[in-house]
């Protein structure tokens, strides 16, 4: 039995995929992966993703240049997530973080608790 009959996607053929940083354990992102990109993923050692809005396979890096390394991939007990470990260089948001989950909930309200490391201007160029 493969692996992947052990993976539940749900309805529309998808897997959320978190994404750490293997060395420190920070969690950098979550995006949507089926069967494809996951298998993209094993190929190359490179993250590819789902677009949901886009409806289109993507590279994580392919226009930033913020590309991460695969480490290691595993599956929750009920096989309907995957954890990601990975080798990030640059940013992993695309807002300029190294995180996606940057900002801290406060009360009725939140606020940024990490650096930016550059704008989206600078990582992708002007819009």
């Amino acid at each position: 039995m493969s692996f992947y009959d052990k993976l539940k996607f749900n309805s529309d053929g998808l897997i959320p995929a978190i994404v750490q940083e293997q060395s420190t354990g920070r969690v950098l992102m979550m995006a949507w992966m089926n069967r494809v990109s996951l298998e993209k993923t094993l190929e190359t050692g490179r993250t590819y993703f789902w677009s949901r809005s886009r409806k289109e396979f993507w590279m994580k890096g392919q226009s930033s240049g913020h590309i991460q390394t695969v480490k290691n991939i595993s599956f929750d007990c009920d096989g309907d997530t995957l954890l990601i470990q990975v080798e990030q260089i640059g940013a992993a948001c695309h807002e300029g973080y190294r995180s996606c989950f940057f900002r801290s909930v406060e009360g009725s309200g939140d606020r940024v608790t990490e650096e930016s490391l550059a704008t989206p201007e600078q990582i992708y160029g002007k819009k």
